[in-house]
């Protein structure tokens, strides 16, 4: 081998990084939310086309999920992509203050144009070194859609989709650069709906049957539950039908969606039933009726320090973003619409102690220009995604790339004012190079792959693993899903 495999591929990110910058600025202007990212998977899907990668469709029954894959033999190395936006978050890019240029539009407020396209350069860039350098290996991006809220992931590996890959890489936008080593909650999305009598609530309430009520008391009773729950664990909802707005019809009907998360996928029925049985109990003081609904799950994270350090290495390796100026005083312009609490919440929530690499962080830093230390310690966040799901099944790692200013809150207005910026599209360029870096070294050298699948059975201890998703429950075909 002439050649420095990681040299080729180094050149390689150069080269493709203006074509994947165009796609994550092409995907921010779509502004797709879940399981109707039509025109968002189709860009991508079509772009690793053009690179040479065989695409499959419509996988597991989502009209928006894909797989793209490139080469015949060898070890299945996986990129995770994503590509959904959120709802009511319409923002102009580039501009440090609130602007609604679509009252009631979507945005990017979780950066997820940017991880798509980063986790495609990472994948079409090692596929062509692969091919360059006579290496063997199948190269996989998943188009991965819904992830706020959808579990499209969970629906993909309940489909089989990831039963033969070796490895799986993915990333995520944030104020920071380093391995993301987190454990989290699992989740099961559950809608409540009540059904009662409608009657004149003034002059015949005894003959009407409140559904509204009965939503209050379950609510009421969920909040009771909470103290009796193990304290990691978290049940919130959102009401979605509230009867109508006129006082002086008794509601006939009233509705609320529901998460209910736990640290530990196994835990969840039993937190799940709990919930019900209130539902129930709701239901027969105020003599109506209610009906459950399991929309979506995703389960705990799993984490891989085998993979996270060969990450951490692939990032030592490139060095930290190569911001400039423009990019520091942007960076400073949003951070004027940021409070201290704000920043401090950001340092805490990334577990950020003021020690890095290459600089030191604190409350002055306004753009992070280093390297997060990395020890192989894991660290707890109260939240959830579906990546859960393939940590499972496939020994997984992610990190982190400072996309955003330092204090910047997820689904804010500023996480989408910065999602086509000159920093943020560096951000991505490096969170692809590094992906790509760690996936090469893992072909190169497969005892790292065999060490990333012990400690994945070490970890799972002899529980395996099946989503909360139920057979009968399938995925929103474009136009049927809530927002």
């Amino acid at each position: 081998m002439s050649q420095d495999p990681a040299a080729s591929l180094s050149g390689i990110v150069t080269r493709l990084t203006a074509t994947f910058v165009d796609v994550s600025d092409r995907i921010w202007d779509f502004a797709e939310t879940r399981f109707d990212e039509l025109r968002s998977a189709a860009l991508q899907a079509e772009t690793l086309e053009k690179l040479g990668f065989a695409v499959t469709r419509d996988v597991a029954g989502m009209a928006t999920a894909f797989v793209a894959e490139k080469g015949s033999d060898g070890p299945v190395i996986a990129f995770l992509g994503e590509f959904d936006a959120l709802a009511n978050m319409s923002q102009a890019a580039d501009v440090a203050a609130p602007s609604v240029p679509v009252p009631g539009g979507n945005g990017h407020g979780c950066g997820h144009n940017l991880l798509g396209a980063g986790a495609m350069l990472a994948a079409a860039s090692l596929a062509e070194t692969v091919a360059q350098m006579g290496l063997t290996a199948r190269i996989r991006y998943y188009g991965c859609p819904a992830e706020e809220g959808g579990a499209g992931k969970a629906f993909m590996v309940r489909a089989g989709l990831f039963d033969d890959v070796d490895l799986a890489f993915t990333w995520h936008p944030a104020p920071f650069c380093g391995v993301r080593s987190t454990e989290n909650l699992a989740v099961a999305g559950m809608n409540y709906r009540f059904f009662g009598k409608s009657a004149h609530a003034s002059n015949a309430p005894h003959l009407g049957r409140s559904a509204l009520d009965a939503l209050e008391l379950m609510n009421i009773g969920v909040n009771f539950l909470r103290e009796h729950i193990p304290s990691d664990c978290r049940v919130h909802y959102a009401i979605t039908d509230a009867g109508g707005s006129a006082p002086n019809v008794v509601q006939s009907t009233a509705a609320a969606h529901y998460y209910i998360r736990s640290p530990r996928l196994s835990d969840l029925p039993d937190l799940i039933a709990r919930v019900d049985r209130i539902a129930a109990g709701a239901a027969m003081m105020t003599d109506t009726t209610t009906e459950n609904e399991f929309v979506s799950a995703s389960a705990n994270l799993i984490p891989s320090h085998t993979l996270e350090n060969a990450l951490h290495q692939s990032i030592l390796a490139i060095g930290p973003v190569p911001f400039d100026k423009a990019d520091f005083d942007f960076a400073q312009q949003i951070r004027e619409t940021l409070t201290p609490e704000m920043v401090e919440s950001s340092l805490r929530l990334y577990n950020v102690k003021g020690d890095a690499v290459l600089n030191r962080i604190g409350t002055e830093t306004v753009l992070h220009n280093g390297i997060l230390a990395f020890d192989g310690t894991t660290h707890f966040r109260a939240g959830s995604t579906d990546v859960g799901d393939v940590s499972w099944v496939v020994p997984t790692a992610q990190i982190w790339m400072p996309v955003w200013a330092v204090g910047t809150p997820v689904h804010s207005w500023q996480v989408v004012a910065q999602g086509k910026s000159a920093g943020a599209h560096k951000s991505m360029a490096h969170a692809g190079h590094a992906m790509a870096r760690a996936g090469l070294e893992a072909i190169l050298n497969p005892g790292l792959i065999a060490a990333a699948k012990a400690e994945l059975a070490d970890r799972k201890g002899g529980h395996g693993y099946k989503t909360l998703i139920p057979d009968a429950v399938l995925p929103p075909r474009p136009g049927q899903a809530a927002h």
